[in-house]
């Protein structure tokens, strides 16, 4: 039991990523708060996890909304007394086009969900990691900030951000002994927004365009990230903070 008893909060977790790193936590003892803009997704994945005999509850949440972040927060210390990780998962893409071709809308869109909420997260959480004397932050980033793919620029760069804000955090709140570190997965077209991310209906050609970047010949999985962050959230990483772990098959190396 890797994080037995631990708090763990993990956002956009209604499915795809998020929905396999609550699972992992839960199977190695964790008390996970599944949250999610999406009630109905996110509440069976929570009474999903109880079903197999772990421990969740579901707070709906809108990571770019202050008094939503605020209300996740208390739940997870009215709900299970204290909160020890804060897995920053909820993530948002544009289509995949030139850079120019992209909205003002969708570029807001993509930086309120990848980058505010990060803000909003720092914000509600830091306090509460102080008063307990510590604390854990995964942030969930992408290869696509280390490597760009071209077509996808405003969504590499909100990336980029979440990694340099996150080392920048690591460096800031060492003292308070909070960690702060990263998950860079390669991409997974079967999240949601594979289409999205391919510009496309996602086609064999397409698919086998995508893969043919990652020099172990596949795409990631829920089970690959989950198993990253769970290492991150772990007792097994106290003096690891400020990296990011790619989880991508070879493709930034």
């Amino acid at each position: 039991m890797r994080v037995k008893d631990k708090v763990v909060v993990v956002t956009g977790s209604g499915g795809g990523i998020g929905e396999g790193i609550a699972h992992r936590m839960a199977e190695e003892g964790a008390k996970v708060v599944v949250s999610d803009v999406r009630a109905d997704a996110g509440e069976a994945v929570a009474h999903a996890i109880t079903a197999k005999g772990g421990t969740a509850s579901f707070c709906a949440a809108n990571v770019t909304v202050d008094a939503d972040m605020a209300a996740l927060v208390a739940h997870a210390q009215r709900t299970h007394g204290r909160l020890d990780v804060m897995v920053n998962n909820a993530g948002w893409t544009h289509v995949n086009q030139p850079a120019i071709d992209t909205t003002e809308a969708d570029f807001d869109k993509v930086y309120a969900i990848n980058v505010k909420s990060i803000f909003l997260s720092t914000k509600h959480t830091v306090p509460v990691f102080r008063q307990q004397g510590g604390g854990c932050f995964v942030n969930i980033a992408s290869t696509a900030g280390v490597r760009p793919r071209p077509g996808l620029t405003w969504y590499n760069g909100s990336k980029g951000a979440v990694i340099i804000v996150s080392k920048s955090l690591a460096a800031e709140l060492g003292p308070d002994n909070i960690r702060v570190n990263c998950v860079n997965p390669v991409m997974n077209p079967y999240t949601g927004l594979g289409t999205a991310f391919a510009g496309g209906e996602l086609t064999p050609e397409r698919l086998d365009k995508f893969r043919s970047t990652i020099p172990l010949g596949r795409f990631s999985t829920p089970q690959d990230v989950a198993n990253a962050t769970l290492y991150l959230a772990s007792d097994e990483a106290a003096f690891i903070s400020g990296i990011c772990l790619e989880v991508d098959g070879g493709r930034c190396a």
